[in-house]
């Protein structure tokens, strides 16, 4: 009956759906959970430039949350949906030890572990668990040697009498898109048989009254993941019904919001209502990236059954297009900051130095490196091409993270698109052995982290097959050589391309992919974009 007035209900935040006077007969067995969550946090303990979110305000928010809550007799949850690693110079430099500690104070109860986690190497994510008073959880990576589970599978936490089961889960694309160099002893298996074989695991341990998975897969409505691994949609769908209530997300980075028929709602915004998904009983959720948003569902769990009472995302110190925030501010929790604050200080001198400057903005947004051809990739490839005398470069759009705004270009600057500290390679191709690797990777879809960017190379792609392909502007010769420049990942196999750091003609060089850009920009400024 809950779920029934909940899904009609326009307007969720306004929804009065707590019991009524005829359920005080049963009152006295209602027990109330308000789960509170974020994910893809992506290295932002700071606020941006603009004052905007920050994890002192994400505390004050938080605390204010948890009081209210108590009020008004509720057990109180807060998770996430991981991807911690990754995308701030300053909390990169610093392997995320602000960040983990900034949401141990904060008071996490559990994440999921994120393909982003394994950007370093695996002792960095063991000093990060040690950081942490949370467990991070995965049950689907498991140890090649013997099939062990190689992190923490699961937990069981009791809040006030309430007995919670919460499973972490990570993508099965990590072993694609995670450093292969790192996860070579590991194996990410397939969630939705290992996520049955644990719960059943847990309920014959304990009574739960809530399950829960907190994953980091991603929520792909209608399950159309595309060239993506299956997500949270497709794992709900998996499961017979009961099996989880609540899936708590992240990797896609998306407010999950959905109309009445559980199409996308293209019309959330910042402090507009937002009404979760829900597939084969259990509700999804996920709250954007950065901790922008804070999640709260509130349920009610009387005999068995769960009702969600109402949902919000609410905006961190969100500001509108005039400036403004789109709610009340958020005062920084002072003690929180104060902690974070000398984290933010280390470096920061040295972050702040020019290396060079461009005349037009370069766009390295998600939307663009991996849809269509960039003029970020373009410099991004000039630059390693020319520091290992290549004839031609490629890079995945995954590989780029961020965008430079136009004048002066900043250490920092470079750092934000180039956090990986990736190797820059050289590889030696027959011409035969060249148009068989391009014949691959020239075809991988938009809307994917493998997407091609590319310079120095033109080609058509007919009826799945590479054609017209010229090389410096000159036709393709099979029995020619020819050399490229490619990132250590991408040739170690990273976001699933062909495998080239055992190829006869491979070189690697010293140089970062970060060193390479900054070395570039300070020989050849001012950039003139329109010119790359």
């Amino acid at each position: 009956m809950r779920i029934t007035l909940f899904a009609s209900c326009l307007l969720l935040s306004a929804c009065n759906l707590l019991p009524t006077s005829s359920d005080n007969t049963s009152e006295s067995k209602a027990k109330y959970l308000t789960v509170l969550h974020t994910n893809d946090h992506h290295g932002r303990f700071w606020h941006n430039e603009d004052g905007e979110y920050g994890m002192a305000a994400r505390k004050t928010l938080i605390d204010e949350l948890r009081l209210t809550a108590a009020n008004k007799g509720h057990r109180v949850l807060l998770l996430s949906g991981g991807d911690i690693n990754t995308g701030i110079p300053e909390s990169d430099l610093q392997k995320a030890e602000p960040d983990f500690k900034g949401m141990s104070l904060i008071g996490y109860d559990a994440m999921a572990i994120g393909n982003h986690e394994f950007d370093n190497p695996l002792s960095i994510l063991d000093k990060q668990i040690a950081w942490s008073n949370f467990p991070l959880l995965s049950a689907n990576i498991l140890n090649k040697d013997d099939h062990s589970h190689a992190y923490q599978p699961y937990t069981i936490i009791n809040k006030g009498g309430l007995t919670i089961g919460i499973v972490g889960l990570t993508t099965v694309d990590t072993a694609k898109i995670a450093n292969p160099t790192y996860i070579g002893e590991l194996d990410f298996v397939e969630p939705s048989a290992i996520t049955k074989q644990v719960v059943d695991e847990i309920r014959a341990k304990q009574n739960i009254d809530v399950m829960i998975a907190v994953t980091h897969m991603g929520h792909y409505h209608d399950g159309k993941y595309g060239i993506n691994a299956p997500g949270d949609v497709t794992l709900a769908r998996a499961l017979a019904p009961g099996t989880l209530d609540i899936i708590i997300g992240g990797h896609s980075q998306e407010p999950i919001c959905v109309t009445d028929t559980g199409a996308e709602d293209s019309h959330f915004a910042p402090g507009k209502s937002c009404q979760p998904d829900q597939q084969n009983g259990t509700w999804i959720m996920q709250a954007h990236e950065w901790g922008k948003y804070v999640g709260k569902a509130e349920f009610k769990i009387e005999n068995g059954q769960k009702s969600l009472l109402s949902y919000e995302l609410i905006p961190v110190n969100l500001k509108k297009a005039d400036g403004n925030y789109v709610q009340s501010h958020i005062k920084p929790d002072k003690k929180l900051q104060d902690f974070l604050q000398p984290y933010q200080s280390i470096g920061e001198k040295q972050l702040a130095k020019k290396v060079g400057s461009i005349d037009k903005y370069l766009d390295g947004g998600r939307n663009t490196v991996r849809f269509k051809q960039s003029k970020l990739a373009d410099l991004i490839i000039k630059a390693q091409m020319a520091a290992v005398n290549a004839d031609f470069g490629l890079i995945s759009g995954g590989g780029i993270r961020h965008s430079i705004k136009a004048g002066d270009v900043s250490y920092k600057d470079v750092l934000k698109v180039h956090p990986f500290k990736n190797r820059i390679t050289k590889i030696t191709f027959t011409g035969e052995q060249l148009y068989q690797y391009l014949n691959v990777v020239t075809q991988f879809p938009a809307d994917s982290g493998a997407y091609l960017q590319y310079y120095g190379i033109t080609f058509d792609i007919e009826s799945g097959k590479l054609v017209n392909l010229k090389i410096k502007g000159e036709a393709f010769q099979a029995d020619r050589t020819y050399t490229m420049s490619i990132n250590s990942y991408n040739a170690a196999g990273g976001d699933g391309y062909p495998l080239l750091n055992k190829h006869s003609g491979f070189a690697s060089s010293d140089l970062t992919d970060s060193e390479v850009l900054i070395n570039y920009l300070q020989n050849h400024s001012p950039i003139k974009v329109d010119q790359l």
